[in-house]
């Protein structure tokens, strides 16, 4: 097991995380949280080499994956860098990338009940010059967004968010307390509190609430 206390906040900069080889040829993870070493809860970053293809795979409790280089593909069509897609419980695919990837992907962590088949293509908001909140989406208390702040705007509080909120980087520098977040910070925070979080000039990141 690996981060899988919940009750802990936990800070990774995964630009400081090795790869790591998964079992299938020119796909890498870089773990961030772990339940055993290929099953159950998982949150990692996983990149695909070019022409890399993984096997067929069920998802017993769901997969989310954002996108965040590259295109990554299945039998459903290509996913280019900014889509969002939820794999609801139950369902199955056989992933690949032409050219290569770099993901955000959490495993086996969707509420039994939740079977929402969930997909959204490069949104606007992923190459905007403006402050802007994009609800991805919402099941009871879980609620996902991609947020992009401008000239220190108070975007966060805005949202009505929970105390449990997990969050990545994906470009621009925030500071949560006296932690320092460049692009690539992973923070799981089950208190989260809204004093502690500042951006001094542009930060982009994806982050959920209400879920662990």
């Amino acid at each position: 097991m690996f981060n899988m206390n919940f009750s802990e906040a936990v800070y990774v900069d995964t630009n400081q995380v090795d790869w790591i080889a998964s079992p299938m040829s020119g796909v890498y993870r870089k773990p961030l949280a772990r339940e055993e070493a290929e099953r159950g809860h998982a949150t990692s970053l996983v990149q695909y080499e070019a022409g890399s293809v993984f096997r067929p795979h069920p998802h017993p409790l769901g997969e989310e994956i954002l996108v965040l280089k590259g295109i990554f593909s299945d039998q459903k069509g290509d996913f280019k860098a900014g889509s969002y897609f939820r794999n609801p419980p139950g369902s199955s695919h056989a992933p690949h990338s032409l050219d290569g990837c770099f993901l955000l992907v959490k495993l086996h962590q969707f509420q039994a009940s939740d079977l929402n088949q969930v997909s959204i293509n490069t949104p606007s908001i992923w190459s905007s010059e403006h402050s802007e909140v994009l609800p991805l989406y919402q099941y009871g208390a879980e609620q996902v967004w991609l947020i992009r702040i401008q000239n220190s705007d108070d975007i966060l509080s805005q949202l009505d968010m929970s105390a449990s909120v997990e969050l990545f980087i994906i470009s621009g520098h925030a500071r949560y307390g006296d932690i320092e977040m460049p692009e690539g910070v992973w923070l799981r925070e089950p208190a989260f509190s809204l004093d502690k979080w500042h951006v001094k000039s542009e930060c982009f990141i994806w982050l959920k609430s209400g879920h662990f």
